[in-house]
C-alpha cells in the first residue's frame, strides 16, 4: 500500500513539475520578449531617430474596475443575449446591445464577464495581444476573434501558425481573412478616377527644373522592409525629393511639417506636381497595403511601389504603378525612371487609366463592391462594427444550430490569414555593426516571436489545461493519505 502511495506521489510531483516547467518557459520567453522591446527603444533613442510619424493610439490593457461598473439598464441588456467579450478595450464601451441584422449581443470590454455563463467570445485587437494577460485556461465553448489591420511590425507573433491558428474568426488585411481588410486606406473608386489633384503632364515637365523626378516622405525610419536602405541606394543614380524626417534634404512648409498634416490639401498638391512617388511600405507581407500606394494614385502620380508581393492583385490597371521587385539593383530601377522623365508617350501611358476613368482590375472593384463596411463613409458601418457582427452573427448560427441538436460550425483560422515573411536587409546595404539602429533589431525580434507563439501555443493548449486540473484534482487527493 505505501509502494502505491509513493508511486501517485512521484507521479503528483512529475505533474506539478510539468506544469511549473510551463508556467516558467512561458514567463522566461516573455521576459526574454520584454528584454528586446527595452534594447530596441534603447538602440532607437541612442541614435537619436526620434520617432515623428504619428502612431495609432492605443488603451492600455487593463482597465480601473470603477470605470466598469455597468448600471442596472446593461446588466438587464446582457441578459438573454450572447456575450462578446472585447479583452482589448479597444471600444473603451462598459455594456452596449449591438443589433447585427436580426441578430444581437451584447459588446463590452468589462472582464467580470469573463466567467458568465453567456460569454461565448473573446474579441482581440492585435497590436494589444499579449501572452502574459490572456483570458486562460480557454474553454471549449470560448471562441476567439483577431482584429488586426495595423503594421505586422506591431505584433510579429501574430504572423506564426501557432498564434494565428488560435483564433476562430479574424479581421486582417489579408484578403484570406474571415472579414478581410485589405482596400481599408481607399475610400472607393471615384478618388480613384478623380482629376481633382492631377497637373497636366505639361506642368510637370516645366516643374521639373526645381523637382527631382522622384519623392519619398517618411518618418517612421529603419522600418523591418529596410525601405531607407534601398532609397538611400537608389539617390545615388537619380535625384529624390525627400520632405520626411528619413533621408530628408527638402523642407515642408512650417504649415505642413506636422504629420497629422499628411492628408491635408495642401500636402496633396505638392505630391501632385511630381511624375513619380517611392511608395515604400514599412513591412513586406502578401495584401497588406496602405495610404502609400493609394495616395499616388489619387493624385495622378505613378507609385515606385515596395511592399506586398501581391500588390499586382490589386492596381486598378496593369500599367498603373512601377514594382520595385521587377528591378534587381536600384541603379536599374534609376535608369528606367529616366528613361520615363524623358518620353511624355511611355510616361503617360502609366495614368491613362486615369485620365480615362477606366479600373479594369474586376478583383479591385468586386472588393470595393462587396466589403460590408466603409471607409470615412457616414452611410456604412465601420470595420469594427462589421467585424463584431461578423462574430456576433457567427456565434448566433451555432446557437441556432445546436438548438436543432445539430453539432456547431467550428471555424478556424490558418496561416493565410496573416502572411509575412522574416525581415530581410537588402544585399547592397548590409547590417553595419558600429551603427546601432531600428533596422538591427527586426530579425531578432521576429525570431524572438517564434519562441513566444510556441508558448503560447504550450499553455493554451487544453490538453495542458486539463492536465492541470488533474494535477489540482490528484493532489487533494493524495492530501488524505499524509
Amino acid at each position: 500500500m505505501v509502494r502505491i502511495q509513493r508511486g501517485k506521489l512521484l507521479a503528483f510531483c512529475l505533474c506539478v513539475m510539468a506544469t511549473v516547467f510551463l508556467l516558467i518557459t512561458l514567463q522566461v520567453v516573455v521576459e526574454l520578449g520584454k528584454f528586446e522591446g527595452k534594447k530596441f527603444k534603447s538602440s532607437h533613442l541612442k541614435d537619436g531617430h526620434a520617432q515623428t510619424e504619428a502612431e495609432p493610439l492605443h488603451l492600455h490593457p487593463f482597465i480601473n474596475r470603477e470605470g466598469l461598473a455597468l448600471n442596472r439598464e446593461k446588466a438587464l441588456a446582457a441578459d438573454g443575449f450572447p456575450i462578446m467579450l472585447w479583452w482589448s478595450p479597444l471600444t473603451g464601451e462598459t455594456g452596449r446591445l449591438g443589433q447585427c441584422g436580426a441578430d444581437a449581443c451584447f459588446f463590452t470590454i468589462n472582464r467580470t464577464y469573463l466567467h458568465h455563463h453567456r460569454t461565448k467570445a473573446f474579441l482581440f485587437y492585435g497590436t494589444d495581444f499579449s501572452i502574459d494577460s490572456l483570458p486562460l485556461p480557454r474553454k471549449a465553448h470560448h471562441d476567439w476573434a483577431l482584429f488586426h489591420e495595423e503594421s505586422p511590425k506591431n505584433n510579429y507573433k501574430l504572423f506564426h501558425q501557432p498564434v494565428i491558428t488560435l483564433f476562430n474568426y479574424t479581421a486582417t488585411f489579408s484578403r484570406h481573412s474571415h472579414l478581410p481588410l485589405t482596400t481599408q486606406y481607399l475610400e472607393g473608386t471615384e478618388v480613384l478616377t478623380s482629376l481633382r489633384y492631377l497637373v497636366p503632364l505639361r506642368s510637370k515637365n516645366h516643374l521639373r527644373k526645381s523637382l527631382a523626378p522622384l519623392v519619398y516622405v517618411q518618418s517612421d525610419c529603419d522600418p523591418p522592409s529596410d525601405r531607407d536602405s534601398y532609397v538611400r541606394e537608389l539617390m545615388t543614380y537619380i535625384e529624390v525629393d525627400s520632405y520626411g524626417e528619413c533621408l530628408r534634404n527638402k523642407p515642408l512648409p512650417p504649415q505642413l511639417s506636422n504629420p497629422a498634416s499628411m492628408d491635408a490639401d495642401g500636402f496633396y498638391r505638392i505630391l501632385a506636381q511630381y511624375k513619380f512617388i517611392l511608395a515604400f511600405e514599412n513591412a513586406v507581407c502578401n495584401d497588406y497595403i496602405t495610404e502609400k500606394l493609394w495616395r499616388p494614385l489619387k493624385l495622378g502620380v505613378v507609385p515606385v511601389y515596395y511592399g506586398s508581393p501581391s500588390i499586382a492583385d490589386w492596381l486598378p490597371s496593369n500599367r498603373s504603378a512601377i514594382l520595385v521587385s521587377e528591378f534587381s539593383h536600384p541603379r536599374e530601377l534609376a535608369s528606367y525612371i529616366r528613361a520615363l522623365d524623358q518620353d511624355d508617350r511611355r510616361y503617360q501611358a502609366y495614368i491613362e487609366w486615369k485620365l480615362k476613368g477606366e479600373i479594369s482590375n474586376q478583383r479591385l472593384l468586386t472588393a470595393l463592391r462587396e466589403r460590408k463596411w466603409g471607409v470615412q463613409d457616414v452611410k456604412q458601418d465601420n470595420y469594427i462594427d462589421a467585424f463584431e457582427c461578423m462574430v456576433c452573427t457567427k456565434v448566433w448560427d451555432n446557437i441556432r444550430l445546436r438548438e436543432k441538436g445539430l453539432p456547431p460550425k467550428r471555424w478556424q483560422a490558418d496561416v493565410t490569414h496573416l502572411s509575412c515573411p522574416e525581415p530581410t536587409v537588402f544585399a547592397f546595404s548590409p547590417l553595419v555593426p558600429r551603427r546601432r539602429s531600428l533596422r538591427e533589431m527586426w530579425i531578432p525580434s521576429f525570431q524572438q516571436s517564434k519562441k513566444e507563439a510556441r508558448a503560447l501555443r504550450m499553455l493554451s493548449s487544453p490538453d495542458v489545461a486539463l492536465q492541470a486540473k488533474l494535477c489540482v484534482k490528484k493532489f487533494a487527493h493524495l492530501t488524505q493519505f499524509f
